[in-house]
């Protein structure tokens, strides 16, 4: 005979056997009803461009002392274009899109980052319609699989669907994208999408019963496949949930939604203000991950860096992460920045994936994360954001070349110590590691930051060379800018603009004050001291 004990644990057990069965359908139940949030229903037959016939329509950077930074530039849009795709015939999808090349599926952190650079072609292959073949395949209660296969539009599920939350990133790939494009119609369109995929998360993404009210993830749902990281408040996941807010405050207010726009930015100081109550460590001056209990989870990696992107952590808190990028014993490695640091135990020298390997889609969340604390300082001895933001992106990009040299390709991620592909690692990945050669090229060595949407843009000059480039599009103006060699930093910087239509063009030369220039309409030459 059984005893009594034994009966009540087994129906205890099978009680919460069920409740966990029952509530795991519920977050990922499909009705059937997708992309009911998403005004796009059918694919729209549009022609895919080569990059042969369509080159010369692409932005052209110089960059005199840098030669080889250009080559590996054209070589990066070659790959790029040859991963330009319509869905399948019988495919549920509805827009062309771009693709990491590697997987039958798409991946929803890749295509994001690959959005990063290929909104510089917009005007060539409109890639952010990319995103719309994962709204367009939206459950019905807000949940988008991070993976999708091409063929029948079906998620794909590796393990299990706790790992299929991908870092919650499309509000901020539609923003940046309008930045350069100027084009904000699609808001209307897919905020709707939006909205539902917070409400889903916002359900789904925070543990019960935990001291912090936090967001967590898993490390494939994070992007971040091995990375050792422990808890039930992450830190990336929560950032980017801040991230996610505030950009969705912004299309709001792009489109006249002031309360929903008041909302979404109150939801994002909530956030932020519990990070950094729970997760900033003052002594280690870093952001840690959380157990249930509040208590932190020590692991020196790029996911404490995500605050600087999403606003979360004030100036002083920047600085002291800023220390850490630039300590040599830990992130600032002979190629920047490893995924882990390299004064962790668990860190290896050939990546090992995620355990020190340098990729990519962290590198630009921490380049663009110091953009955002772009201050400039009076200390000669000490660096500036944006001069350290620059520095790191050309050491990313010396690593690359000397790669490429090697190997004569793009590789998925890097070995942070021994110049050579990462261990293990995909060639010819373009794949987000187009962003390096294009997108901070364009944005942190040339110091370009277009902004369509106003008819602007911003030159931070600190090069001497001759550089600039040729037939930049940012909303509806096409414009060439040139900064002639200099003999020194402290040199007055001679520029050669032309334009199809006026502009304003904030530029600083080594830091300086900016200076504010109407651009008219043709060819035209300014001197900057």
């Amino acid at each position: 005979m059984i005893d009594q004990s034994v009966w009540t644990c087994f129906f205890r057990s099978f009680r919460v056997l069920l409740f966990f069965t029952v509530v795991l359908h519920a977050q990922y139940e499909d009705t059937g009803k997708r992309g009911i949030y998403f005004s796009k229903k059918l694919y729209t037959e549009a022609s895919l461009p080569s990059f042969k016939e369509h080159r010369s329509e692409l932005p052209s950077p110089i960059v005199e002392n840098n030669p080889e930074y250009v080559e590996l530039y054209w070589k990066a849009w070659s790959l790029a274009f040859e991963h330009f795709k319509r869905p399948p015939l019988g495919s549920p999808f509805v827009s062309n899109y771009i693709d990491e090349a590697f997987s039958p599926s798409v991946f929803q952190w890749d295509t994001i980052f690959m959005l990063m650079f290929a909104r510089y072609a917009h005007s060539t292959f409109p890639a952010i319609q990319s995103l719309d073949n994962f709204y367009s395949r939206q459950y019905e209660n807000g949940y988008i699989c991070r993976e999708i296969q091409e063929a029948d539009g079906k998620d794909y599920v590796f393990v299990g669907r706790e790992h299929t939350v991908n870092p919650p990133l499309f509000a901020w790939a539609e923003v940046e994208s309008y930045k350069v494009t100027g084009d904000r119609s699609r808001f209307e369109s897919v905020l709707p999408a939006l909205k539902k995929y917070a409400e889903w998360l916002e359900k789904n993404r925070k543990k019960e019963n935990t001291k912090h009210g936090l967001y967590w993830n898993t490390g494939l749902g994070s992007g971040m496949d091995n990375l050792p990281l422990q808890g039930s408040g992450w830190v990336d996941m929560s950032s980017q949930m801040v991230l996610f807010y505030r950009n969705l405050a912004f299309m709001c207010g792009e489109v006249k939604q002031a309360d929903e726009k008041k909302k979404y930015e109150v939801k994002a100081d909530e956030i932020s203000q519990k990070i950094n109550q729970l997760m900033w460590n003052d002594t280690d001056g870093f952001y840690y991950n959380l157990d249930d209990n509040g208590i932190q989870q020590k692991l020196k990696c790029v996911a404490g860096f995500w605050p600087m992107l999403a606003g979360v952590a004030d100036e002083i808190q920047a600085v002291r992460l800023l220390s850490h990028l630039k300590d040599p014993k830990s992130f600032w490695r002979p190629i920047p920045f490893p995924s882990l640091a390299a004064d962790e135990k668990a860190y290896q020298a050939d990546g090992h994936y995620w355990l020190g390997g340098v990729w990519t889609p962290t590198n630009v969340m921490i380049i663009k994360g110091l953009e955002r604390y772009g201050r400039e300082t009076d200390n000669p001895t000490d660096y500036s954001f944006n001069e350290f933001a620059s520095a790191a992106a050309e050491k990313y990009l010396d690593g690359l070349c000397t790669v490429y040299k090697k190997t004569g390709t793009l590789w998925e991620n890097y070995s942070p110590e021994l110049m050579m592909r990462g261990n293990p690692s995909q060639k010819d990945f373009v794949g987000w590691t187009g962003c390096g050669p294009i997108e901070l090229l364009i944005e942190n060595v040339l110091g370009f930051h277009p902004d369509g949407a106003n008819n602007c843009m911003t030159w931070q000059i600190s090069r001497i060379d001759r550089h600039g480039i040729e037939q930049l599009k940012f909303g509806e103006i096409t414009a060439t800018l040139i900064c002639q060699q200099r003999t020194s930093v402290g040199s007055p910087a001679e520029i050669h603009i032309i334009t199809n239509k006026p502009f304003a063009l904030a530029v600083s030369v080594n830091g300086r004050t900016q200076k504010i220039i109407a651009v008219q309409k043709g060819v035209q030459k300014f001197i900057v001291d």
